[in-house]
């Protein structure tokens, strides 16, 4: 076999391999934020009900400010 065909079968079996590797990684994270959904402002408050403190909308601003800081980080 000509060295071509075998740099040729190795680029074709890359190409799959990242395209193949891609997708299933995306199915999992798709599936990974169905199971585990980002925390929104609903269960903040409701998290925050059921610690005993009544929430009020600034408090919830200022907790999801200070949640999507840490994340940027």
């Amino acid at each position: 076999m000509s060295p071509i065909w075998v740099v040729l079968i190795a680029l074709a079996a890359l190409i799959i391999g990242v395209a193949l590797g891609f997708f299933i990684a995306r199915k999992y994270m798709m599936n990974y934020l169905k199971k585990n959904p980002p925390i929104n402002e609903q269960m903040l408050r409701t998290m925050m009900m059921q610690m005993g403190q009544k929430p009020s909308q600034k408090k919830i601003n200022q907790m999801m400010r200070a949640m999507n800081n840490q994340q940027g980080k």
